[in-house]
């Protein structure tokens, strides 16, 4: 039986290289769908959890994970010996920047040059990790041909970009439609089987991995660059007295040539923040400068620091100095609902708040501890007798499970930078973006 056949009846056996928020959710679709999957991760803590059923990534259905390991469609293990047995190798690693804002691709060789002894002719090797675009052309491609092995004859080599949204309650794994290409048109082929055969939603075939791969970066600068142009705005709306928040609720209105972006503490995640700056490093050897990702980014990473000083300005009017006074932030995760603190603004906008000598403490029924430089901090409960103990409550992820209400009544001063104090009024209320009441 071909690769080709086993993809479309299901008999394909899978490996998925990296268990985290893309590779999970991914593994265990693949194996809900009737595959045979084995994940492969370094952490043996994520391998003893799945080979027990026991889920630790928020968007997975604990129950799904349950149910594809107790009929052993899934399994996980620390080696990659099982590469030998795949007929098709998924690579979910992370790709961070490093200082200095260049990507990391160690992550995928490490784990390309760890598979190498065991990938064979007829295989599927498809690249997830978001990544400037050449990646799977530069670093994939030479080493698996190192094997003697022709890409798009003897083995298939593709790029299909993660589409991962932490915490959206209607687009997950499942049904969001999959982007692929291939190095050949027989590669985009086989990846386009696989998706087909895993998810609900559609597959849209480009015509390389390099457009595969720029597609993914196109979405999150579009965001990146939407984002930074309303925090500029909400700046600058706040010196003008005009509520940011009520011009974006009018704009809504407009059923055509608009899309509303929202002001915020800045941007957090492993996507959104990173992923613009693959594309800008990439465009140099190009001897283009990418203007607008750069601007965008500048934007975007200046809005923690603004949220501080915002704060200073707020605890000062009172008689206050930063230094020695008690703040609470209200939400440490990157978004609302889930736990990833990931480039979360909230932990830079901690961290600077320590550095000016604030008494910091916080609440997040998502997040029970956080380690902030060297501070370890936990989760306190939300009391009125505690809200009122604090200089200055600041609201910095819109958590649904808060009382937000509760916090306005409460406390001395409240400082919103998400807006999940809509429809309050109040003189000890005050919004990014908005004019002080």
């Amino acid at each position: 039986m071909d690769l080709l056949e086993k993809l479309r009846s299901r008999q394909a056996r899978i490996a998925v290289i990296g268990l985290g928020y893309v590779g999970l959710p991914l593994a265990v679709e693949k194996a809900r769908a009737g595959f045979h999957v084995v994940g492969i991760d370094s952490n043996p803590d994520r391998v003893k959890m799945v080979n027990q059923g026991r889920n630790y990534i928020g968007d997975v259905v604990p129950e799904d994970l349950a149910a594809v390991t107790g009929e052993g469609h899934l399994t996980a293990t620390s080696t990659f010996e099982p590469v030998a047995d795949a007929d098709v190798v998924t690579i979910c690693v992370p790709t961070p920047l490093d200082r200095h804002k260049q990507p990391d691709t160690s992550y995928i060789e490490d784990v390309v040059e760890a598979s190498l002894p065991y990938l064979h002719e007829g295989q599927l090797v498809v690249l997830e990790s978001t990544t400037y675009p050449g990646t799977t052309e530069e670093i994939i491609r030479p080493r698996v041909e190192s094997l003697g092995l022709k890409v798009g004859e003897d083995i298939f080599v593709a790029f299909s970009p993660e589409r991962v949204d932490p915490g959206n309650a209607r687009y997950k794994t499942r049904n969001t439609p999959k982007v692929v290409g291939g190095i050949t048109p027989r590669c985009a082929e086989m990846a386009k089987a696989l998706y087909e055969n895993t998810l609900s939603a559609g597959v849209h075939t480009v015509s390389s991995t390099k457009a595969a791969e720029m597609t993914k970066l196109l979405e999150n600068v579009f965001r990146a660059v939407n984002v930074s142009l309303v925090n500029e705005l909400a700046m600058l709306c706040e010196r003008m007295g005009v509520d940011i928040w009520e011009v974006i609720e009018a704009a809504s209105t407009k059923p055509f040539g608009y899309m509303p972006f929202y002001p915020g503490p800045g941007l957090g995640g492993h996507c959104i923040p990173l992923d613009p700056f693959y594309l800008s490093w990439k465009a140099k050897e190009y001897g283009f400068t990418t203007r607008f990702i750069e601007l965008a980014g500048e934007i975007n990473e200046t809005m923690p620091g603004h949220v501080v000083e915002r704060t200073m300005e707020l605890v000062n009017d009172r008689g206050i100095a930063l230094r020695g006074a008690r703040i609470l932030l209200v939400g440490v995760a990157y978004k609302k609902d889930i736990d990833d603190l990931r480039e979360s603004p909230a932990i830079k906008i901690a961290k600077l708040l320590l550095k000016h000598g604030a008494e910091l403490s916080y609440h997040d029924p998502h997040v029970p501890s956080v380690q902030i430089d060297q501070n370890e901090l936990r989760s306190i409960e939300l009391a009125p007798e505690s809200l009122a103990s604090f200089d200055l409550v600041l609201i910095t992820t819109a958590h649904s499970a808060v009382d937000y209400e509760e916090i306005v009544r409460h406390a001395e001063n409240v400082l919103d930078t998400r807006n999940a104090t809509e429809g309050l009024v109040a003189e000890n209320l005050h919004r990014l973006g908005a004019m002080t009441p």
